[in-house]
């Protein structure tokens, strides 16, 4: 068996370094969850992020997982664990705290709802939710020595169980829903990739101001729909104007109905 201590600590080290990570924190959750927990059983199939294919690990052991790569949960269905680079740049720019709430939607087999618990500590909190109920039900075993989690089979469109300091959704959406956007707390955040039919988009962050919000464009994706993301004409239309509203500045922005922002301010 590997030194698996020493692989994880380089595998944060090599994610610090390739996303330029500034949160201490974060790195040391990376470089302490052990991510072979949340993996199934080996040996696994993995994929590269500018990979077309999977390919199967040599064997079993858990060194495999200390790289930067996608490991499948359904194969079939191209439905992975997501790249932990991508996911540790999105953490960083959240600027996550110990002491917060975080929302997490569609938390797979929980990997980041881990490092999501050392992150904000003993005293924060993280709702794991995920729509599919094998999927909830693994994250739950998963999870189950991390007491500041909490997992639950549900649609985090309908619930997210109340005020939140971070809402972070795992999954394409044509625009954010009214519901995570009221539920931010003030300087609370909100995480969320826009795509329309294929998986690719833009993730976009926003913030809750003390009066009004402020969204901004993060980078680009490619990630599974969210269920209820919609496929019609209309639905494509709103996911255009939100990835040109915010391709070349910040918007600001006081509420939104129907996906779309009203009462905007430059």
């Amino acid at each position: 068996m590997s030194d698996l201590a020493a692989a994880r600590r380089g595998y944060a080290k090599a994610i610090g370094q390739r996303e330029q990570i500034s949160s201490a924190c974060l790195l040391r959750a990376f470089a302490t969850v052990p991510r072979e927990h949340f993996a199934g059983d080996g040996p696994w199939r993995i994929r590269r992020e500018a990979g077309r294919g999977y390919n199967s690990t040599a064997d079993a052991d858990p060194v495999h997982l200390y790289d930067d790569v996608l490991v499948a949960i359904d194969e079939r269905r191209k439905l992975d664990t997501g790249l932990p680079s991508l996911w540790a740049h999105f953490f960083d720019v959240l600027d996550l705290k110990e002491k917060e709430r975080v929302v997490q939607i569609g938390c797979g087999l929980g990997y980041y709802s881990a490092i999501l618990s050392r992150i904000v500590g003993a005293q924060g909190k993280v709702l794991a939710i995920d729509c599919n109920k094998a999927l909830a039900s693994r994250a739950a075993a998963n999870l189950r020595r991390y007491k500041n989690v909490e997992v639950i089979h549900g649609d985090g469109c309908n619930d997210v169980g109340g005020p939140a300091d971070v809402i972070i959704v795992h999954a394409g959406f044509n625009h954010p829903h009214p519901l995570w956007i009221e539920s931010l707390r003030r300087n609370g955040r909100l995480l969320v990739p826009l795509t329309k039919r294929g998986r690719a988009g833009i993730v976009i962050k926003i913030t809750r101001l003390a009066r009004g919000y402020h969204a901004e464009a993060v980078r680009g994706i490619r990630i599974v729909p969210g269920k209820g993301r919609g496929s019609t004409a209309l639905a494509e239309r709103v996911t255009d104007w939100w990835e040109r509203a915010v391709a070349l500045a910040p918007l600001r922005f006081q509420s939104i109905e129907q996906g779309l922002p009203s009462e905007r301010k430059a």
